[in-house]
């Protein structure tokens, strides 16, 4: 299974302080946790440039949290993918739940 396929790398848990974790473990909870806040349901036609702007912030909030971001993609592959699948789902799920409530 592709990493980024797995559902459980998008449910958001909250960060434990670093220490008992080894470095890849501590930038999954953080990823998690950034994909929980930052990731919500968009457009298809924004999805690609969305996904772009968010990885590109979540590298930036990585870095100054000391999480290299090849310590990411090495548990995740390209975080973009990553990001851009979780839109996909997430915009999927909100037409799905828009077409259940019309047909009530």
């Amino acid at each position: 299974m592709h990493p980024s396929r797995g559902a459980d790398v998008y449910d958001y848990q909250p960060a434990l302080p670093p220490g008992n974790k080894s470095m890849s473990e501590h930038a999954i909870e953080f990823l998690r946790g950034w994909i929980g806040e930052k990731v919500h349901c968009q457009s298809h036609a924004r999805i690609e440039k969305q996904a772009e702007t968010l990885a590109r912030e979540c590298a930036a909030k990585a870095a100054e949290v000391g999480i290299p971001l090849e310590d990411i993609q090495e548990e995740v592959g390209d975080i973009q993918e990553l990001i851009a699948s979780r839109l996909e789902e997430a915009a999927e799920a909100d037409e799905q739940q828009a077409s259940g409530n019309a047909a009530k």
